[in-house]
């Protein structure tokens, strides 16, 4: 029997991931040693593996079957747009995708002028203003801080990650439209699925039961 490889989003998000995954009796003692210079952790007794990956990996590793699951952001799964199956949303690290900019800016966005948006996600924004919106934009991609970007004058409004809106209040910015809900989410290769359909279930409903435990 192969041994089920699990990608974890690096960081925080892989910390959370595996105290959720602990309390269903799912541990690797290989990952708590901070001194480890190892790429893949095992936990042999459970045939699984794991390894950590820059999150925008996350979704490629799944899709190509280099991992059977995935632990990552909706918004990395969303940017990335790969071929595999999101099975269940985690509840951590809740937060929105929104278009912000300064108040005034509303005004171009209901009215559907050609504005410029600048934005670390240029293919949900894509998606968003051209499909659902059907609105001509130029998109601007950033990697650092977008909310610069209408301060300097390079755009009109940004699409990012909204978790408190402090930021963008500090910078004088508001929320001017959501686009979506965003959270962890466990993704699924489509091969695993039918592959290793029972243990990769067992895993699912094992979670399900205890975030249904902490809602109540």
């Amino acid at each position: 029997m192969d041994d089920i490889m699990i990608a974890l989003a690096k960081g925080r998000l892989a910390k959370k991931a595996m105290g959720l995954l602990n309390e269903i009796g799912i541990t690797c003692e290989e990952m708590e040693d901070k001194t480890s210079r190892k790429l893949i952790f095992a936990n042999k007794e459970l045939g699984l593996k794991f390894f950590l990956a820059k999150a925008s990996d996350v979704p490629t590793y799944v899709e190509y079957g280099a991992a059977d699951i995935g632990i990552v952001g909706r918004d990395t799964i969303l940017e990335e747009g790969r071929k595999m199956y999101e099975v269940l949303d985690l509840r951590m690290g809740k937060c929105k995708m929104c278009v912000a900019g300064p108040k005034e800016a509303k005004d171009k966005l209901l009215h559907g002028e050609l504005i410029r948006v600048a934005t670390k996600y240029p293919n949900i924004a894509k998606d968003y203003f051209y499909n659902k919106k059907h609105q001509t934009v130029e998109i601007i991609k950033l990697n650092g801080s977008v909310e610069l970007a209408p301060i300097v004058g390079l755009s009109e409004v940004i699409v990012d990650i909204v978790e408190t809106g402090e930021t963008l209040k500090e910078n004088g910015l508001v929320v001017l439209e959501e686009i979506c809900p965003l959270s962890a989410r466990m993704v699924v290769n489509q091969v695993s699925m039918k592959m290793e359909h029972k243990r990769i279930t067992k895993i699912m409903n094992d979670l399900k039961e205890i975030l249904k435990q902490k809602e109540m």
